[in-house]
Formats: C-alpha cells, sequence, structure tokens
C-alpha cells in the first residue's frame, strides 16, 4: 500500500527547491548560497551562529525531544535549557573558471550534521568539523565539475539555519541523506533545463563501508521566474560488509527518489512541497528477494507581513513502518508554526516556533505497557504518542 501511495504522491508532486545548478556563477549549490558576503582579493567569507531555547509540555524527565527511538527531532533535541546550534565560516575562493568552497562548522549540530566523519584516518575528530570541501571547475561555458565533499542534492531542507525558513527541521530532514563524498558533472541544457549526475561513496559517511559506489541525479526545470522544478534520485549499494572487498550476498541496493519545489504565488505568498519514496532491496536468508519502502511528503506555506516579519507553517508526513530508517516502525505527522522577524538589517533572525508531533499509537497489552509508546512522560515511561514543544531560535548570519 505505501508504495502506490508514495508512487501517486511522488508523481503528482514533481517540484523542488534543492540544490539548484546555477551557470551564471560557478556555485552549483544553491542550497548553501549566501546573502551575505565579505569579497576580499577573490575570496568570500560568511556564515552564521544560532542559539535557541525549547521547551516540551510533556516535562519529559529525561530532558529530551527525541523520544524511544532517538530521532523524533535532527537539532532541536533538548528543552529547557539554552542551547547553541551552530557556528559556521564558509570560504569561497574564486578565480577565472574554478573556485574552491572550504565550509567549516563547530558546535552540536556540526557534530549531528556530520556524524559519519566522526573517525578520521588517526581516529581523531578534527573531520567533524568538515560541512563541505569541494571545488568547482567550468569545464565548459556549460558544463561545471565538482569533486570533494558536498552537501546532498536530495531534500527540501538544509543543515544551515538562515537558509530554512523554519528553525525545527522536517523528518524528511532527519531521516538524510545529507552529505556525500565523491564528484559530479552538471550540464545546463538550457536556461529552464539543467542536469546533473555524480558518483558518490556512500550516504553521510566519510569512508565507504563497502568496495560499491552510489549514484547521484538530478533534473531541474525552471518554467518562470515564480517557479522551480527538480526531481533528485539516488541509489547504491548501502550494505556493510566485513571486509572492504567483500562480494555482497544479499545483493543489496538502497534507493531514494524526490521532489521538490517552490511557488511564489503573489509577493507575499509563497508554497513548497517535497515528496519522497525511498526502497531497500535485498535477498534474505532464505534467498528470497525483499523489498522494503519508506517515503513522505511535506507541504510549506509562507506569507510575507512586511518586509520584516513573515509567518510560516509547515505540515510533514513520514512513513517508516517498514523499519528501514531511523524513527523505528512507524509513521508520523508533524505540524511546525514558524514567525520570522528580521532585524539588524537582516543580520538577525528572531524565529519563534511550535511544534507538534504526533506519532501513530501502539496497541499493546503484555508486560510493561506503559513503556511502549514513542515519548516519555515526567515519570520516565514512555506513555506518549505526541509531543508539543515551543522554542525560540536566534539566528546571526555575516
Amino acid at each position: 500500500m505505501i508504495k502506490s501511495i508514495f508512487l501517486y504522491a511522488v508523481f503528482i508532486q514533481s517540484i523542488v527547491f534543492a540544490q539548484e545548478i546555477k551557470f551564471d556563477s560557478l556555485d552549483i549549490h544553491s542550497k548553501s548560497n549566501d546573502t551575505t558576503d565579505k569579497i576580499v582579493n577573490g575570496f568570500n567569507l560568511n556564515g552564521y551562529i544560532d542559539v535557541n531555547y525549547f521547551q516540551n509540555t510533556n516535562n519529559p524527565q529525561n530532558g529530551s525531544n527525541l523520544g524511544k527511538s532517538g530521532y523524533a527531532r535532527a537539532f532541536d533535541q533538548k528543552c529547557g535549557q539554552f542551547q547553541i546550534g551552530l557556528v559556521q565560516t564558509k570560504i569561497t575562493y574564486t578565480h577565472s573558471k574554478s573556485e574552491a568552497i572550504v565550509d567549516l562548522v563547530f558546535g552540536p549540530h556540526a557534530d549531528l550534521a556530520n556524524y559519519g566523519n566522526v573517525i578520521g584516518p588517526l581516529g581523531g575528530t578534527s573531520s567533524l568539523a568538515i560541512k563541505q570541501a569541494y571545488f568547482n571547475w567550468r569545464a565548459h561555458q556549460k558544463i561545471i565539475v565538482t569533486a570533494g565533499q558536498f552537501i546532498t542534492h536530495i531534500g527540501y531542507e538544509v543543515v544551515d539555519a538562515p537558509l530554512n525558513y523554519h528553525y525545527s527541521l522536517s523528518n524528511l530532514f532527519t531521516n538524510g541523506p545529507y552529505y556525500h563524498i565523491g564528484t559530479k558533472i552538471a550540464y545546463c541544457h538550457s536556461d529552464k533545463i539543467a542536469l546533473m549526475v555524480g558518483l558518490v561513496n556512500n550516504w553521510d559517511n566519510l569512508y565507504d563501508n563497502n568496495q560499491f559506489k552510489t549514484i547521484i541525479s538530478q533534473v531541474s526545470y525552471t518554467p518562470s521566474e515564480k517557479a522551480k522544478l527538480y526531481i533528485n534520485y539516488i541509489g547504491g549499494n548501502e550494505t556493510t560488509m566485513s571486509h572492504f572487498n567483500e562480494g555482497d550476498k544479499t545483493h543489496g541496493f538502497k534507493q531514494l527518489i524526490d521532489i521538490v519545489g517552490n511557488f511564489q504565488i503573489t509577493p507575499k505568498f509563497y508554497i513548497g512541497i517535497n515528496g519522497a519514496l525511498g526502497k531497500l532491496g535485498f535477498f534474505d536468508f532464505y534467498d528470497k528477494r525483499v523489498q522494503k519502502y519508506w517515503g513522505g511528503a511535506a507541504l510549506y506555506l509562507n506569507y510575507n507581513v512586511s518586509k520584516k516579519i513573515s509567518v510560516g507553517t509547515r505540515v510533514d508526513y513520514l512513513d517508516n513502518t517498514q523499519n528501514v530508517q531511523y524513527i523505528g516502525a512507524t509513521n508520523v505527522v508533524s505540524s511546525t508554526l514558524t514567525g520570522v522577524i528580521k532585524v539588524s538589517e537582516d543580520h538577525l533572525h528572531i524565529k519563534p516556533e511550535i511544534r507538534f508531533d504526533n506519532y501513530k499509537k501502539i496497541k499493546y497489552s503484555g508486560p510493561a505497557t506503559e513503556n511502549v509508546q514513542q515519548f516519555m512522560d515526567a515519570k520516565g515511561n514512555y506513555t506518549l504518542c505526541n509531543q508539543l514543544t515551543l522554542g525560540l531560535a536566534l539566528v546571526y548570519k555575516f
């Protein structure tokens, strides 16, 4: 059932905000485009700092918003305390037909976003600071080659708080991927159509977990200045082997198609949509081919009250009942309401936010009945299937 539902959802939502390919400059990563630059002798310097405070009306004993799965939230994981999110310093050097990008991040959200880089070649953790490190080379007027570590083209939202309308991230984002290490080629067919294809190690890892590689691709379509449409794909063998050069007897293959888009309906009203369908296939112990699916969709509505004040809502759904991704064998609907107040010449964004997560209620009458739901109550038992958080985030970009 999930397969047919989400194939239909993906078909009717053929639109995308994801990684835009820009050929009027060398930066093909619109997800990471910054609005504030300091240019010194070919160098661009920008970044941001964010601070947040969230309260959970469940008053969980462990002070966590993560729930029993440990993945109910991406970054806003703790409640009842002030937190530093992420400190970013992004340096871009541009020269003629090439450029290099070094995007370094520090703090709790940096560790969470770059979790696959936790172990370096000598067992250290300095690789956690690398959010992106890649170069672009314009091989032709219409062709750009990229190599290194770069953010994923999959999805609507990103790690960077200034680039997301909502501070708390969607369930689709939480269930990845976040970044890749490899190479890709972007081709601009016209001012409306662009293509990208690449080869990467895997999902969210400094090192590959096997000898197989993963394919990434994107088709983007810009029918007008007010609409942008993208279709993204990733697919490869993500099976972890006991030895790097070992063959995979299960013939595992994990793939995801992701469709995202944005529409500026009026100067003040914006609509964004994201849909995704993933499939994991492998042969089990009895040599029977197993197919498991997961997927979801998200709707974004933003309205500009004035040049400095806006309000937006997001409703997102994720079905992981076949237990492929991180939240466990369940599904969830989350609703988020966020206000954005821009001050200090747009450098500081003040974001009050309310979010409600509603998980599928588990029916169970056996032992430890009080410990089977998703969220913890004030007594330390997992008796709740939903949670409401209220918070405030301050994001300063430079």
